[in-house]
């Protein structure tokens, strides 16, 4: 056989037994200045080989929507991007926490994220969460919200102003493989924890406490 089959950007592709990487950029992409081979980056003058993930990337460049899906894909070793494309995670509570942790998901690559928080955006939140001065007086849900679809329009989400209570969690985060507790208070946390244990048996709880410094260190 004289042809080697990989995917450029996602896209199956034959090219000629022996085609190097940066052959492949200029036909491709002429222009492209990253070169990622198996979410390595990857040397121009190597021959490809069968299978390979090959993405090309301009700097710059605003990708299109199906672009920057195998971006995220070639930051991840193959299989790996769309493990995290599967996942679904909930969040409990927006703040300096939970804001936080949405956007790393986001960023990452995890394909669907449940937003639930029934407050609004204070000044006194900026110097840790994250929103902006123009979002006071948004409900933390609605804010965080656009501020994912600008950081990453690929993650599909689903946001809801409530306060959670044992009643509302399966309605909440039903199909979650994943729920994350980011409340403050111990009382609602170990309320949110016992209703997903109770509850939700599939789902992974991830919670965490500690954080605020509010007793001695000791």
């Amino acid at each position: 056989r004289n042809s080697v089959k990989i995917f450029v950007n996602e896209i199956e592709r034959d090219l000629p037994l022996g085609a190097t990487v940066a052959e492949v950029a200029k036909r491709f992409k002429p222009g492209a200045d990253v070169l990622i081979r198996n979410g390595f980056p990857a040397v121009p003058d190597a021959a490809v080989t069968p299978g390979d993930q090959i993405a090309l990337i301009k700097r710059g460049e605003k990708p299109t929507a199906d672009e920057l899906e195998a971006l995220m894909c070639s930051r991840h070793t193959p299989g790996v991007h769309a493990a995290a494309k599967r996942a679904r995670v909930g969040i409990a509570g927006l703040g300096g926490l939970g804001s936080h942790v949405a956007m790393a998901l986001a960023r990452v690559g995890v394909g669907h994220l449940v937003l639930v928080d029934f407050d609004v955006v204070e000044p006194s939140n900026l110097n840790r969460q994250l929103y902006f001065v123009d979002q006071i007086g948004m409900t933390k849900a609605e804010a965080l919200t656009k501020n994912l679809e600008a950081a990453s329009p690929c993650v599909e989400l689903a946001s809801h102003v409530e306060r959670i209570t044992p009643d509302n969690v399966t309605e909440l985060f039903g199909g979650c493989d994943i729920v994350v507790e980011a409340f403050d208070v111990a009382a609602q946390k170990a309320m949110l924890v016992e209703a997903v244990l109770s509850q939700l048996p599939d789902a992974t709880m991830v919670a965490a406490s500690g954080l605020a410094g509010t007793g001695p260190g000791e």
